[in-house]
């Protein structure tokens, strides 16, 4: 974990998956947003550190969603394995890494898929989010949260067509729009996607941009505390004022269908000692399902059918 020069060689002290350093870049002037601050955020479905940070980034679309406007960039971590370096030349390489970072981030990820079923590249993952986007932003993001829960607990290959058309179903997306846009328009914002983030010098996930109207950027660079989101929020709109929201079991799965324990406790501002049992009881109640993998759980609303 110490060469950060591979992306698939993520450094969860830092809280990144870097690439190649890009040799250019250039100052990007952003675009405006009707809301106080806009958020964008690059980032890859196998990125193990944007999947770290999935807690933070929860509770500040609780706290704070309704004044920031989010975009989603993908940015392909892995374009393929035509390379060697960090100690990974090929798939397997990545298993026991990403059990280590699963442990650091307290959050599941099973990295046997390495050893079972590869993904050769994450792009057919992202260009199917942009085809996905191309629908519907929030279903987009659903369909997202899905692939990620497969590629990490459940050890899906998010490159093969019938889980993403399965994710895309339960998403509520059209899946045959998604099937043809996955086979043109999406690949154009793809490449669009590539292009402004070596424009802007991203050369990590999570690289996430807050920007207000006057064109004020603060760049949180890999995965950071939830005051480190907030605070640069507040640094560019100094008059945001939290959103009160409910924190009980209920009204949160209600909100996310699906939670590991880590952003159970973030979200619910209980201990993390306490939280598995709390979900577990809800478990035995016939509230909540629970996925179990050798590096940690998810719980989900019974009415999902994940």
């Amino acid at each position: 974990m110490e060469n950060k020069s591979n992306p698939l060689l993520c450094d969860p002290a830092e809280g990144i998956c870097e690439i190649a350093d890009h040799s250019t870049s250039q100052t990007v002037i952003l675009q405006n947003t009707e809301k106080p601050v806009k958020v964008i955020y690059f980032t890859d479905p196998i990125c193990s550190s944007c999947w770290g940070i999935e807690p933070q980034l929860r509770k500040l679309k609780l706290e704070y969603g309704t004044i920031l406007e989010i975009e989603y960039r993908m940015v392909g971590l892995l374009p393929d394995w035509n390379y060697n370096s960090g100690g990974i030349s090929k798939p397997s390489d990545v298993a026991h890494h990403w059990d280590e970072v699963s442990a650091y981030y307290d959050m599941p990820i099973d990295g046997d898929i390495w050893l079972e079923d590869p993904l050769q590249s994450s792009y057919p993952p992202s260009i199917a989010f942009k085809a996905a986007q191309i629908q519907d932003n929030e279903k987009a993001l659903l369909f997202l949260r899905e692939i990620r829960e497969m590629v990490f607990l459940k050890k899906k290959n998010i490159t093969r067509w019938e889980n993403l058309k399965a994710a895309a179903k339960k998403a509520g997306l059209n899946v045959e729009q998604f099937k043809t846009d996955c086979s043109s328009t999406a690949k154009i914002l793809f490449e669009e996607d590539l292009k402004m983030a070596k424009s802007m010098g991203v050369r990590g996930f999570p690289t996430i941009y807050f920007v207000d109207n006057f064109k004020t950027t603060e760049m949180i660079y890999g995965s950071k505390p939830y005051v480190s989101y907030e605070n640069a929020v507040l640094k560019l709109y100094q008059k945001a004022t939290k959103t009160t929201y409910e924190k009980n079991w209920k009204a949160l799965f209600s909100k996310y269908n699906s939670l590991t324990a880590r952003e159970y406790s973030e979200l619910s501002d209980t201990p993390r000692m306490e939280t598995e049992q709390q979900l577990d009881e809800l478990v035995t109640k016939g509230n909540l399902d629970k996925l179990t993998t050798k590096n940690g759980s998810i719980w989900t609303r019974k009415d999902t059918n994940r």
